[in-house]
């Protein structure tokens, strides 16, 4: 029932102009028609990839550099994604640097988000290991800049996008009519969303004692009511607020987890080596996402990478990030691995 639904849904939003486009439909308008999003995975053999070498960036996280933790098998970093109707272009990073002077990129999300900025700083910096690179922290954002290429790529940690305060006795309130950091944003000449993992959260992870909701104040609801209420606030924040002639906006769809046995058949991600052969799971936080952005005036483009990424099981840290046996991942990506690919289809679509 639900895949009936969710092919309903996408052929409803295809066949309808609308104003929020997302990013299937400007594919056939900036790169010849060709659906960047639907193709498949193949192990390539020439030198091409993986696209860096994971040693050469000092800065990338402990739970994503798998190698480094001890990962014994290196297969899953030799496939690329081949589009059906054409090829994905090959990624420059000199170009890229220059297609950004004097410009700044911000990613806004969780550490999925992370996992993509650091993936796109180490892809830059291996192409150019000489040129200097200055990496800060102020406060909640993370700052990478090239002074050679006068470019900055920033990391603004903010899972939910709406707020969570803090009252005077200690309890904490998710606001979800609330964009405090949204002055931030605005400044940016391109940003990169994404909001969906810690929606999932329960107990002890819960990061939120009370919700706020306009009026009403409750202590909890169904997860994917909090969340599309939540992205309603940010794209009315869009609408209202950004000029996207200046400003390019991406939100990225939903980063597929394979934690739960006998999803996408796989039982989670250790021991897996190769992509899945197929995948069914069906994503309804991804249609939620979609549902709120056909809804928008302004333009926001998805960056579609749920579906590709879920053939991709062996894409994770599994038991060689963090946590090693003790705190399985299933849910974050190697890098050098899949994140490269996003930022590939990043690169292209910025034209």
């Amino acid at each position: 029932m639900k895949i009936m639904f969710s092919l309903f849904f996408l052929l409803f939003m295809l066949s309808n102009n609308v104003h929020g486009k997302l990013m299937n439909d400007v594919n056939q308008l900036e790169i010849n028609g060709c659906d960047l999003f639907q193709g498949r995975w193949i192990y390539d053999n020439d030198d091409d990839y993986p696209l860096y070498d994971s040693s050469i960036c000092p800065f990338i996280e402990k739970q994503f550099d798998c190698l480094k933790n001890g990962r014994p098998d290196a297969d899953y970093l030799k496939y690329r994604w081949q589009p059906n109707e054409c090829n994905l272009p090959r990624f420059n990073a000199i170009e890229f640097q220059n297609k950004l002077r004097g410009k700044q990129m911000m990613f806004v999300g969780d550490s999925i988000s992370l996992n993509q900025w650091q993936s796109l700083t180490c892809m830059l910096h291996a192409a150019d290991p000489q040129a200097k690179y200055i990496s800060k922290r102020i406060g909640g954002t993370s700052i990478f800049t090239f002074p050679k290429y006068n470019t900055s790529y920033l990391m603004y940690r903010n899972a939910f996008l709406v707020d969570i305060t803090m009252q005077n006795n200690g309890t904490r309130v998710l606001e979800l009519d609330s964009l405090s950091s949204a002055d931030q944003w605005k400044q940016m000449d391109v940003l990169i969303f994404d909001s969906w993992h810690w929606w999932l959260h329960t107990g002890r992870k819960q990061p939120w004692d009370l919700v706020q909701d306009g009026n009403s104040t409750y202590a909890d609801a169904p997860r994917l009511a909090l969340y599309e209420k939540a992205l309603t606030t940010w794209a009315k924040w869009v609408d209202s607020e950004v000029d996207t002639t200046k400003t390019k906006i991406f939100f990225q769809g939903v980063s597929p987890d394979h934690d739960n046995p006998g999803s996408s058949g796989s039982n989670t991600c250790q021991g897996v080596t190769q992509p899945l052969a197929s995948t069914e799971r069906v994503h309804e936080e991804e249609l939620v996402l979609e549902k709120v952005l056909k809804g928008m005036d302004k333009s926001v483009y998805l960056l579609n990478i749920t579906k590709l990424s879920q053939y991709r099981a062996d894409g994770h840290p599994s038991v060689f990030g963090h946590g090693g046996h003790r705190d399985l991942d299933c849910t974050h990506w190697c890098l050098a691995g899949v994140v490269d690919t996003w930022n590939l289809l990043l690169s292209a679509l910025l034209g």
